[in-house]
């Protein structure tokens, strides 16, 4: 019965993150994502479905008989985004059932499976999901029980562990430096560079509620997809020197070997402010500000690549021991899972043994044994309800009693 959890996953692992977004759903509107879903549980036999997408994992968990076989995982996909080819889902998705299944999503819950390990957003990505699935009558109990395992795993694994006290990535650790600089979240930033750092730059600005974004790239379509994110502008590289709308904080990462950020170019940018308090977040190799920017405006905050990077690595020796108390707490969690599945299975199958049993009390007095019931005097009567009332309540706990110390045992 375990084996009817299904896992049809894309992460960052196997997929490049601007690859990702081609094996989610393309709906506008929960509407339209309803009906697509709808269609596959339909199409493929689905009896429960839980769907969830975000920058870096398309997820879809299930309940089904099915076998996951290549051609079942390619016809799936097909109907996500007809225009994927076979060897994309071959190469890209990670099909997983049973107890594997289980460990997979209990493991994006605690964020060991994340692109940035012990970041908690995911928790409530995962929740906000399940709630619309719920909101689509998609989920049963099956789905129920797995997801109430995976919060439970997931807060001992964030209580009782130091998983998420200290960032690993460049990019999380640019925007948590940028923040201790006391800007707000509704701060001018300028994104210089629309390439994969300052998209999981992006990311994480979003987590944390920036919302006055500007976005400047050699490339405006990746400008304006990034800048999407945040409803912003984007622009062209070349319209940076004449922006007069002013920042609080620039953050640049492009393919230049040139300073994109120069004296000239900076004062630009000031428009008349003072540079105290400004800060400039440079995350190039080599280098995308020229150096006579700080000469010149020693006022400003800079934050570079290179000390964020020694930062990374020291963080990472720190969580490598968290995370390994982290998959002990997880593993837990795993194991005593077909022993719960199979109680709330067994629950569900004597659900009807008090109708049943009541039934059979009803029966024995209004026909079996009414005669000789009738000719019983009062007190008679009184202490056979009695008997049968007790009868009635050991007999429906005893089934229940036996099976779970069998379960146990």
């Amino acid at each position: 019965m375990l084996q009817q959890y299904k896992i049809l996953t894309v992460t960052h692992r196997s997929t490049n993150l601007k690859d990702i977004g081609t094996f989610a759903l393309s709906a506008d509107n929960e509407q339209s994502k309803k009906l697509q879903l709808d269609i596959l549980k339909d199409t493929f036999g689905i009896e429960e479905l839980y769907y969830v997408a975000t920058c870096n994992r398309v997820l879809f968990v299930f309940i089904s008989e099915q076998d996951l076989s290549k051609n079942f995982v390619e016809s799936f996909f097909k109907r996500v985004n007809s225009n994927l080819a076979a060897s994309a889902t071959h190469h890209n998705v990670l099909a997983l059932e049973g107890l594997p299944a289980v460990d997979h999503l209990l493991r994006v819950g605690g964020s060991i499976d994340s692109l940035v390990v012990g970041e908690r957003q995911i928790l409530g990505q995962l929740r906000e999901a399940f709630d619309q699935a719920q909101e689509r009558g998609h989920i049963g109990d099956s789905l129920r029980l797995l997801f109430q395992r995976m919060v439970a795993a997931s807060k001992d694994i964030y209580s009782n562990t130091r998983i998420g006290e200290k960032p690993i990535s460049v990019a999380s650790l640019a925007v948590r430096k940028m923040m201790s600089c006391q800007l707000k979240s509704d701060s001018r930033i300028l994104l210089i560079g629309a390439g994969q750092t300052n998209t999981l730059v992006g990311k994480f600005l979003v987590m944390h509620g920036f919302e006055q974004v500007t976005v400047f790239n050699r490339s405006i379509e990746k400008a304006e997809l990034l800048a999407e994110k945040f409803s912003g502008e984007a622009y062209t590289l070349t319209e940076l020197p004449n922006y007069k709308k002013g920042f609080d904080c620039i953050i640049v990462c492009t393919g230049s070997k040139d300073p994109v950020v120069t004296p000239a170019i900076y004062q630009e940018l000031l428009n008349g402010d003072s540079p105290e308090g400004k800060v400039i977040v440079d995350l190039a190799i080599p280098h995308n500000t020229a150096a006579e920017v700080f000469a010149s405006y020693p006022e400003t905050i800079y934050i570079e690549i290179e000390g964020l990077r020694q930062l990374a690595n020291e963080n990472r020796d720190f969580r490598k021991r968290e995370l390994a108390l982290a998959e002990e707490r997880l593993q837990d969690h795993v194991d005593t899972f077909p022993t719960l599945f199979q109680q709330r299975q067994l629950e569900i199958a004597m659900r009807e043994v008090p109708t049943a049993i009541k039934a059979v009390r009803a029966k024995a007095v209004n026909e079996v044994f009414r005669k000789d019931i009738e000719q019983l005097d009062d007190s008679a009567r009184a202490v056979l309800e009695e008997v049968l009332s007790y009868m009635e309540k050991k007999c429906i706990g005893i089934p229940m009693r036996v099976a779970r110390e069998k379960l146990i045992s």
